[in-house]
């Protein structure tokens, strides 16, 4: 029989506050000594009272608008308990049913389409979006016979996301998550990173016998046999471990038998989930209003506040690329995913069309010439720029080119003044230096040759050489052209027009 994968996701996420949920110590993910960022109060001592971090509240405020979610009116904390030995209150301040978001949702492109960014959209359904502290953190000295317990986590903002049961593949899952993860960053409120736990999945997986599927389910209690998957610390492990647990339900059905309901590891090194413990009933966290903490109100001009402080977000970017720019979906999935980059190819665009504007004022260029303008300049970020910078950020001080001679370097390239040979050359040695390339160009007497009279010399010297490769392309051989411009741009130290020399090879070697 087969079976379609009902998914939903839990997805806790660190917030970048400076200080904790309820207390003053720093939130310092990368802080390595154990134990110091801690205080009485985040580490339950009797007698401490908690105070609610502002600014966590606004950060989960401005995730849920950007969500599309109802933001209430009212909202509260509750206490979550259970013992657990990196919970050192015994409980957890944590929102139940009246949570800061609710009923959003995120539209995700088809993961199996080439371009899954434009055309036909997947909503997903968001359920909630809450705020809670998060737990310490055990840690297992190898070969040792017990545990220790880090609680410099203890008290950390953490924002808790659930999905509606929507998703239907792996691939949806992993969707899901990355573009999740891009818009905590376009809002800085996370660095979301999962090799750090700033962001952790964990997935909720049933399977449904698919001609059931386009029946209306009312409740969860239709679905088939929940199994929740932890330990999903990178995009690659939630698809990999949705997909193994697919089949491996899959045969357990087929074969007459019955999935446990209960809560399974991920191994990454043997790529298979594990049983952790069965799990026939939810847990009784007995939760009750945190009594130590006010009832908050949020007004519709705090909202409105938090609304206006949303910047453009990814899927209204790629949009825009692909409308101002004529860019192909690749080269704007670059500039997306990575925002300081996007940003930066957006002041080369504008610099390149203030000179755009000087050239117009001798000749008029064709929106066709302007696409291939502002082409040649992606093209060279992406591969050349990105190759030079080796993964750092041109938002980083080191970085020494200016958007402004950016485009002038573009410019020269697009006009010919320069082949892309020295181009590279030129690139390399602006990346070094910071120096405008015009100065590199005339410091270096690498402007390009196009005197006719000058490359034929140069051409007639190389013929001279290569009598075979002529011969090669009399009859025919389009590759021994190709060697023959090479070897004269090779004598000419990459300054010959390529074009050029193109054309009077073939007129040379037809005579």
């Amino acid at each position: 029989m087969v079976y379609q994968p009902i998914i939903g996701l839990e997805i806790h996420v660190e917030l970048n506050t400076k200080s904790k949920m309820f207390c003053s110590c720093p939130n310092d993910p990368n802080e390595r000594h154990p134990n110091v960022n801690v205080c009485p109060i985040c580490m339950g001592h009797p007698g401490t009272l908690p105070v609610i971090n502002k600014e966590a509240v606004r950060k989960v405020i401005k995730t849920g608008l950007a969500l599309n979610c109802q933001i209430p009116e009212y909202s509260k904390f509750d206490r979550k308990n259970y013992f657990y030995p990196d919970l050192p209150k015994g409980y957890q301040i944590s929102q139940y049913d009246m949570p800061f978001c609710k009923a959003g949702f995120l539209e995700i492109g088809d993961p199996e389409v080439e371009k899954p960014h434009y055309g036909a959209r997947k909503k997903i359904r968001i359920r909630r979006v809450h705020l809670e502290e998060d737990t310490g953190r055990l840690v297992h000295p190898e070969g040792a016979d017990h545990s220790l317990v880090d609680f410099n986590r203890a008290g950390v903002p953490l924002m808790e996301l659930v999905t509606e049961p929507d998703i239907r593949s792996a691939k949806e899952a992993r969707k899901f998550a990355e573009e999740l993860r891009l818009i905590l960053r376009y809002l800085g409120v996370s660095d979301a990173d999962m090799e750090k736990g700033q962001m952790r999945v964990e997935v909720n997986l049933s399977l449904l016998p698919a001609e059931r599927i386009k029946e209306k389910i009312k409740s969860d209690k239709e679905l088939g046999t929940k199994v929740e998957i932890k330990n999903l610390n990178s995009f690659r492990a939630v698809e990999r471990a949705l997909d193994y647990e697919v089949g491996r339900q899959t045969e357990i059905l087929n074969a007459g038998k019955k999935v446990t309901q209960e809560t399974r590891g991920w191994a990454e090194s043997r790529g298979v989930t594990l049983s952790q413990r069965e799990k026939e009933e939810a847990h009784d966290y007995r939760y009750f209003p945190e009594p130590d903490l006010p009832t908050l109100h949020i007004t519709e001009k705090e909202i409105s506040e938090i609304k206006s402080e949303i910047p453009e977000l990814p899927q209204a970017r790629r949009e825009r690329f692909a409308k101002e720019y004529n860019l192909e979906g690749k080269n704007i999935e670059v500039f997306v995913q990575n925002k300081d980059f996007g940003e930066y190819f957006e002041k080369v665009g504008s610099e390149l069309m203030a000179w755009v504007k000087e050239i117009e004022l001798k000749r008029k260029l064709s929106l066709e010439e302007k696409n291939k303008l502002i082409k040649l300049a992606s093209n060279y970020l992406i591969t050349d720029l990105q190759g030079l910078l080796k993964g750092a950020s041109v938002a980083g001080e080191d970085f020494l080119i200016t958007p402004e001679n950016f485009a002038e370097f573009t410019a020269l390239i697009y006009e010919g003044k320069i082949s892309s040979k020295i181009g590279k050359m030129v690139l390399e040695e602006m990346f070094k230096t910071g120096a405008d390339p015009s100065h590199i160009i005339e410091e270096k007497k690498l402007v390009q040759i196009i005197d006719e009279v000058e490359i034929e010399k140069i051409i007639k010297t190389v013929l001279s050489k290569n009598q075979k490769a002529v011969d090669d392309f009399k009859k025919g051989k389009e590759g021994a052209l190709q060697f023959l411009v090479g070897q004269v741009m090779k004598e000419s130290r990459g300054k010959a027009n390529p074009q050029i020399v193109t054309n009077l090879l073939k007129k040379l070697i037809s005579q």
